[in-house]
């Protein structure tokens, strides 16, 4: 998710305001971060006084631990993590009942997911992954997923194609039987070896 997104739907609405996003972004585009950036942000218990922002960049993690001070307002310690210092766990995911529960963890934050949430925490999880492999990732890969998942616009099979396939082999004729010398008759001698 873009991190706008994630500030639409902040659980507290000055955890998301733009007090804070003035303190963040600054500190976010110094270390590498395209304007409006993928990422992650971990709301912890009470959001209105501390999270974390997650953003994957080419070089690294960055990591933004932002806090309201009362009285002074959002302040926030941001670090960059190279990729080959990060630290992660291993991506898990259980399913059960048409159900997914995932689970991954970043820096010891621990990022869980139930069905739709999991997609998002797997599609920020493969960024993660990518970052540290030297690889880079689709930026549509959260909506990727959602249409994999049986989207509306999937053209229907064929009928001809199912009615082809449910004929049972019985009902088809044999072939006939071939004279050896006619099949001999038909094989050319080769001009040369082939590449």
């Amino acid at each position: 998710m873009r991190l706008s997104e994630w500030r639409a739907k902040a659980p507290v609405k000055d955890a998301g305001g733009p007090k804070a996003a003035a303190v963040v972004d600054a500190v976010l585009e110094a270390l590498g971060a395209e304007p409006d950036p993928h990422g992650w942000v971990a709301w912890g218990e009470e959001p209105a006084i501390r999270y974390t922002i997650f953003i994957p960049t080419e070089t690294g993690l960055i990591q933004s631990f932002v806090r309201v001070i009362p009285g002074e307002g959002p302040r926030a310690t941001t670090k960059l993590i190279r990729w080959n210092r990060l630290t992660i766990g291993e991506l898990t995911i259980e399913t059960q009942g048409g159900h997914r529960l995932l689970s991954f963890q970043v820096e010891q934050q621990i990022l869980r997911g139930v069905d739709d949430e999991a997609d998002r925490v797997a599609a920020f999880a493969m960024r993660v992954i990518a970052g540290i492999d030297g690889r880079t990732i689709a930026p549509n890969v959260e909506r990727s997923r959602r249409s994999s998942r049986g989207s509306k616009s999937a053209p229907p099979a064929k009928p001809a194609a199912k009615a082809k396939a449910a004929k049972p082999a019985a009902a088809r004729p044999a072939p006939a039987p071939r004279r050896a010398g006619a099949t001999a008759a038909k094989v050319r001698p080769a001009k040369g070896p082939r590449r």
